[in-house]
């Protein structure tokens, strides 16, 4: 039998690379072309490659054309290696921001705030997919009494979701956070000054105290602190839920919410976990 993995093996099939010019070509492109021919004919990269390159290329389109699936099986096994190295990095990111995601003092919280498992969400007030899923977040503290959940502004959708924010935040200062954050997400809103002052007022904020914290530094500090983070985690869009090392971007459902606590919550239990 041929040993296929000596240096001269793969010093022939080096050679089989310079047919495609390299230097001039995508290596990915180039190296393929050459694995297939060593597949399509192994003589060649058993050998010196003697034949030109027109020869070396009809050998190669004849085998995929054949054998198509090759191609398919390529790129399946590439879209999975980038996935998983995807997700490898998203879960050393969110260990390095981990005391920022769990520990913001001027985030909003609700359910059990000393709960096992803790979700964080990044949300828009203006997101209509944020304000779908809140209901669903709702529901959930209730069937899992457990769960902390941790909601942090990534107001991404215009100057009218920053003024949100702003207005949420302040509210913060005189108690009613909460109170004001579901009114944001229950009632229809064009979150214009004048539309947000008035449902402040309808919550019981003192709406000139509230015009004078909404500019304070601690805002303007909190809200880039959020964007910051949610930017180097590489968060594109709201809504973005965190669990454990896990992250879910976009809206999805109750069960799916359920299940991933609930991984989270059974990782935790595994000797090699890390506390929440």
């Amino acid at each position: 039998m041929v040993n296929r993995d000596t240096p001269r093996h793969r010093w022939k099939v080096l050679n089989v690379l310079r047919l495609f010019n390299v230097s001039k070509s995508p290596f990915v492109l180039s190296a393929f072309a050459a694995l297939t021919l060593c597949i399509a004919l192994p003589s060649i990269c058993m050998g010196e490659p003697t034949i030109d390159k027109a020869s070396v290329e009809k050998i190669i389109r004849d085998y995929i054309v054949t054998h198509p699936e090759i191609l398919i099986e390529a790129m399946q096994a590439a879209q999975r290696k980038q996935e998983e190295a995807s997700a490898a990095d998203t879960k050393l990111l969110i260990q390095a921001h981990r005391a920022e995601l769990l520990e913001d003092p001027n985030a909003l919280v609700f359910g059990n705030a000393k709960g096992d498992v803790t979700l964080v969400e990044f949300f828009d007030y203006r997101c209509p997919y944020c304000r779908q899923m809140e209901g669903a977040l709702r529901k959930l503290v209730q069937v899992d009494p457990g769960l902390r959940v941790v909601q942090k502004q990534f107001p991404i959708l215009g100057p009218e979701s920053v003024l949100a924010a702003r207005a949420a935040l302040a509210a913060n200062k005189q108690g009613k956070h909460l109170e004001l954050h579901d009114a944001f997400m229950t009632r229809r809103l064009s979150f214009d000054e004048a539309s947000i002052m008035s449902v402040a007022e309808a919550v019981g904020l003192n709406v000139a105290q509230l015009k004078i914290d909404m500019a304070s530094p601690a805002v303007d500090a909190e809200i880039a602190n959020s964007v910051r983070v949610a930017r180097a985690l590489k968060l594109k869009g709201t809504p973005a839920f965190i669990v454990g090392a896990e992250l879910l971007p976009g809206a999805t459902d109750l069960e799916t919410l359920v299940a991933i606590v609930e991984d989270a919550r059974q990782s935790q239990k595994s000797p090699t976990s890390q506390s929440q």
